[in-house]
């Protein structure tokens, strides 16, 4: 791939009738205020930092939820011709945007780059923890999730790497984009799905944070915390630094 990311968006997706508990919930918990909705039933928000640019959008879908990434670059038609190239196809196309589908099934946009290049600082919670919504985790079937991983690291051309538990891997960008792709390797053969990640400094006061506002404990493990949001989506808050991505523990 020869085409620069210039930025990346991680998409909220969820459903249309819950989309206004949604926005109140994510943008609590992110920091952000939302900006005047768009779309024809006003579908489309934008969660706006205090500072830096925005990276984080949400949308009203008619069932199921779950997320996907935005990827901004200059030139559009060049970066489409090489996504499918490496095995990607194209979904819809208006001006402006063009929504692609992973050869795993995930789906993705491609949109102009505005020119954004200041990521947000993480944001502190009341008990002095700070948390960063910068991860979408792809949720692979086994035998989708090589070709999966090796489709991101083609396209992004970012770092690929192997976490230290044998069912992850990653791509990550520089240090100066805001959002970043771990996969998953399932135990079973559905559909992929896709879920949001925070990077946490305390994740347990994270947790009881978030729960003051509307979500609540799933399941815990030794790196990470699931949660349900008030939407009833999972996602998940992970020992990561906030500021860097990287693993704490």
């Amino acid at each position: 791939m020869n085409q620069t990311i210039r930025w990346s968006y991680v998409f909220i997706d969820r459903p249309q009738d819950q989309f206004d508990g949604s926005c109140a919930f994510w943008t609590q918990v992110t920091g952000t205020h939302l900006s005047e909705r768009r779309g024809d039933q006003g579908e489309f928000a934008t969660l706006l930092p205090a500072a830096g640019d925005a990276c984080v959008k949400i949308q009203g879908v008619g069932s199921g939820g779950g997320a996907h990434p935005d990827l901004a670059v200059d030139d559009i038609d060049a970066f489409v011709r090489a996504a499918e190239g490496l095995g990607a196809e194209v979904v819809a196309a208006e001006p402006g945007l063009v929504v692609m589908r992973s050869p795993g099934g995930q789906l993705f946009c491609v949109v102009p780059w505005q020119g954004e290049s200041v990521r947000p600082d993480p944001v502190e919670g009341p008990e002095g923890a700070y948390s960063r919504l910068d991860q979408i985790c792809i949720d692979l079937a086994p035998a989708a999730y090589d070709t999966e991983a090796a489709f991101w690291a083609g396209l992004t051309g970012w770092e690929r790497g192997q976490s230290a538990l044998p069912e992850f891997q990653r791509v990550a960008p520089a240090p100066a984009l805001p959002v970043r792709i771990l996969f998953q390797r399932l135990d079973e053969d559905r559909p992929t799905t896709a879920h949001l990640d925070l990077a946490c400094s305390d994740v347990e006061a994270v947790r009881t944070w978030h729960e003051k506002h509307g979500a609540t404990f799933v399941a815990r493990f030794p790196h990470w915390t699931v949660m349900r949001d008030p939407a009833g989506l999972l996602y998940c808050l992970t020992s990561r630094d906030p500021h860097t991505g990287n693993p704490t523990g």
